[in-house]
């Protein structure tokens, strides 16, 4: 069952600036009704929203009924980041984008699971921006999940992170065509190389454009007509500020604290979060935990494969979610489910 559009208040919340706001959280639930299973939490990408499932949902391929999360044994729940756009959009939020940090949308998020009476999930996952905020609400609550699940993300924005950000944010205040502009570079980041030469084969559109322009420019025009402006630079701010040990723990310290099974997936051909981050943070994980475990997609489609690669995103994660497999943690007999 998909569930339409619903929202929450959250009063006087103070973001790490010191600015005080109250906003309204526009989210999604799909499959059993909220408190009569185990509940499933994705955060959504830096263009994504809450429609995770069914026709129109942007990841309809891993979740659903009879999917690998089957929404006929879960609870499924996406929470808009405030200013995204989709029904949350506030003006306030445009004119103080700066003031948000990844940080301040972790405890958002996890104020309105405790409005919901969501105190345990069974999964957490997170795809890109989406998995560093899910990083953030897990160094604030560690023993929020069973399982942790970040795919192509990191619990740090990297130096090249940080400055890919910047000049985001540069052309997103100073270019005539913005979100185009800004999309136009994103999407270079986003596949390779290789994923160019294999789709294009430098052919032309016609004699004055090459195949992969007149793709690029197709994606910046489509965005445009389905994002706003001041969501983009409040979603690239976010994402910049990606941090767990911002406040001086280090981050060893805060993984050996998270109790949940992790997960990571990282993708070689990323050119936006480095794999080689990934494996640092297993092997440093490693030292603390046992209960940590990496998988790696093989694409030549970089940062866009957990989109793209399907077949392989559900092989890693299908075990997981096995009904056979899990037993979920509960004072409500009937969560429970053996072999």
């Amino acid at each position: 069952m998909t569930e339409a559009l619903k929202f929450l208040d959250i009063q006087h919340f103070a973001l790490s600036c010191g600015a005080e706001i109250s906003l309204r959280l526009s989210y999604q639930t799909f499959g059993c009704a909220l408190g009569s299973a185990p509940v499933i939490m994705v955060n959504h990408a830096l263009t994504g929203h809450s429609n995770v499932s069914g026709e129109h949902g942007w990841w309809s391929k891993l979740i659903g009924d009879a999917k690998t999360i089957n929404t006929t044994q879960f609870t499924v729940i996406c929470i808009n980041t405030p200013g995204n756009g989709y029904g949350n959009y506030q003006e306030s939020f445009a004119e103080n984008y700066k003031c948000f940090t990844a940080k301040d949308i972790a405890l958002i998020f996890l104020e309105a699971l405790n409005v919901l009476s969501i105190s345990k999930l069974y999964a957490l996952i997170g795809g890109s921006v989406g998995g560093g905020i899910a990083w953030e609400m897990l160094a604030v609550k560690p023993e929020l999940a069973k399982h942790f699940i970040p795919i192509a993300t990191d619990w740090k924005a990297t130096d090249w992170l940080i400055a890919n950000c910047h000049i985001q944010d540069s052309i997103l205040n100073n270019s005539k065509d913005p979100l185009v502009d800004a999309r136009l570079h994103a999407m270079t980041l986003y596949r390779t190389p290789e994923s160019f030469k294999s789709k294009f084969h430098r052919a032309h559109q016609n004699d004055d454009l090459y195949s992969v322009e007149s793709w690029l420019n197709h994606h910046g025009k489509t965005l445009s007509k389905r994002f706003k402006l001041a969501s983009y630079k409040i979603m690239n701010q976010i994402l910049r500020t990606v941090d767990i040990t911002k406040d001086g723990e280090s981050f060893i310290d805060i993984g050996s604290r998270i109790t949940a099974t992790i997960h990571i997936v990282t993708i070689p051909s990323d050119l936006f979060f480095k794999s080689e981050e990934n494996w640092d943070t297993y092997l440093d994980l490693k030292t603390v935990k046992d209960n940590v475990f990496i998988h790696e997609i093989k694409s030549i489609h970089g940062h866009d494969a957990f989109l793209i690669e399907y077949q392989q995103l559900n092989t890693i994660l299908k075990p997981i979610f096995q009904s056979e497999y899990y037993k979920y943690e509960t004072d409500k007999p009937h969560y429970i489910r053996n072999r």
